[in-house]
């Protein structure tokens, strides 16, 4: 009998849900939805929201695909695991039904909350306590309600983060993580426990916070109710959770100091782990709980963020000819033009406040536009050079942090499909470059083997790993693409 996991990984933009053979750790099944991108609503200005429940028909439905897929029996599914997008406040009241909508990731509305915590608590508690400013993170987005929506608030029984609310639903348990806590700026790396100070500052009682487990570990199981829905058999454990970067990290074996993981979906990210409690004095990247994390053998990942990546990718494609024109044939007019898109700089900050930028809102610029030279192939090659132009310049930032970055590890989709986004990154930052065949959903459900037992460590859980391909600089690109990204820092001065 086959010893099969389930990987679910709650994006901003789908849902995706994959089949793991535990002893071979090849994908037996996979399914991502919608097929176009799940909304983000803005009542307002730089908000964004998610209806959770909306996520919740979607694991629905991915995991009805996969079970048909996969020809899942009885007997077979030994464990699930969980990636979610980071930083998004749930909210549930008694009877465990939703309050309001999700304030996810990119909402921009609690940044002077965090601003004005991080001046009032101190530089000397939130920097060595929270290895963070209180920032536009879930804490301070809690603390949005608690002032704007006080009816709301004062419904609230738990708050959680996206994978713990997906987490609830099957299981009817309100759990989450200390990599979670972390991420949500509720965390305290000097005592090891949730942050009294902040909790007290921000009136939140510490009865909203959910109990925590540890990332990889038996989390409850799948109810009668939700196995019903679901099409699968009760009583199977949820094993394994963690946000989306984490858990990405992790699905490319990035689990030790020094190494280094990224992604270009929505957001961009690079990750690298450190076993040292780091931290950037500005909050422009951010450090949390790596999922291999203990007190007695710390890890931690440092986590850069672009928002504006594939979104701005995504709006590109909109822009010049939407379902009639392809992500390659869009890569194709883009490198039609010269190294440098001859002038067009592109700064790509346009989802809201950016980290990197101290929490400011620059957003999306292109400038040194000339309308008798430049044409959309200019505006598709600027935007790819200007989005890996924001990435580095967080990595300058992590440099400066004491991080080795030489070696980077990504999945192969996204805009790493992209020959030019893989060559602009790796020459204009001048590392190596390495594609595997993987992604979250994959990733959580190899945390799930090793929550499960079923791995005794990460050698065995990633065998299946496969690289792809590698990718190095090429000496006679990194000084020209260093032009490119010092027009860029100059065009980005202009409009700070």
């Amino acid at each position: 009998m086959r010893r099969l996991l389930i990987g679910y990984d709650i994006g901003s933009s789908s849902v995706k849900a994959t089949v793991l053979d535990a002893d071979s750790g090849k994908v037996v099944a996979s399914e991502g939805l919608p097929k176009i991108e799940m909304p983000i609503e803005a009542p307002q200005k730089d908000w964004a929201e998610q209806d959770p429940e909306m996520w919740w028909k979607y694991i629905v439905d991915t995991t009805h695909a996969i079970v048909k897929k996969g020809n899942i029996q009885k007997g077979e599914l030994k464990a699930i695991g969980i990636s979610y997008q980071m930083h998004g406040l749930v909210c549930v009241d008694k009877n465990q039904e939703v309050i309001r909508p999700s304030i996810i990731w990119c909402d921009s509305r609690a940044v002077e909350i965090g601003n004005k915590a991080f001046k009032d608590l101190g530089e000397d508690y939130c920097l060595p306590h929270l290895l963070n400013s209180p920032g536009n993170f879930t804490a301070s987005k809690l603390k949005w309600v608690k002032e704007n929506e006080p009816q709301k608030f004062d419904q609230i029984h738990k708050i959680m983060l996206p994978g713990d609310y997906i987490a609830m639903k099957l299981t009817g348990e309100i759990l989450t993580s200390e990599t979670g806590l972390s991420e949500g700026i509720f965390w305290d790396f000097k005592t090891n426990a949730l942050s009294t100070e902040l909790l007290e500052y921000y009136g939140i009682d510490k009865s909203m916070i959910a109990d925590v487990v540890p990332s990889f570990s038996v989390q409850g199981s799948v109810n009668d109710e939700a196995a019903k829905i679901l099409g699968i058999e009760s009583g199977v454990p949820i094993t394994y959770r963690a946000g989306d970067q984490p858990n990405n990290a992790f699905s490319l074996n990035v689990l030790e100091d020094g190494e280094l993981a990224t992604t270009a979906g929505t957001s961009g990210t690079v990750y690298g782990v450190s076993t040292q409690a780091v931290f950037d004095p500005k909050s422009r990247v951010n450090t949390f709980v790596h999922v291999n994390h203990s007190k007695k053998n710390p890890h931690y990942g440092v986590l850069l963020c672009v928002n504006g990546t594939g979104i701005l990718n995504s709006w590109l494609k909109k822009l010049i000819g939407g379902e009639s024109v392809s992500y390659p044939e869009m890569n194709q007019m883009a490198s039609e033009v010269p190294l440098g898109s001859e002038g067009l700089k592109f700064i790509p900050f346009g989802n809201g406040v950016e980290r990197i930028m101290e929490n400011k809102a620059v957003d999306a610029h292109l400038s040194g536009l000339n309308l008798l030279k430049h044409d959309k192939r200019h505006v598709l090659r600027a935007g790819q050079e200007g989005i890996v132009s924001a990435l580095t310049y967080g990595f300058h930032i992590m440099k400066d942090m004491g991080l080795n970055l030489k070696t980077v590890k990504a999945g192969n989709a996204n805009m790493f499909l992209s020959p030019l986004f893989r060559e602009t990154f790796v020459n204009m930052n001048n590392v190596t470059l390495e594609l595997y065949d993987t992604d979250g959903a994959q990733g959580a459900a190899r945390g799930a083997g090793i929550g499960s037992g079923i791995y005794s460590n990460a050698k065995e859980a990633f065998a299946g790993l496969e690289k792809m391909a590698s990718f190095e600089p090429d000496g006679s690109l990194v000084s020209a693409y260093d032009e490119v990204y010092q027009g860029w820092l100059a065009a980005l001065g202009k409009v700070q």
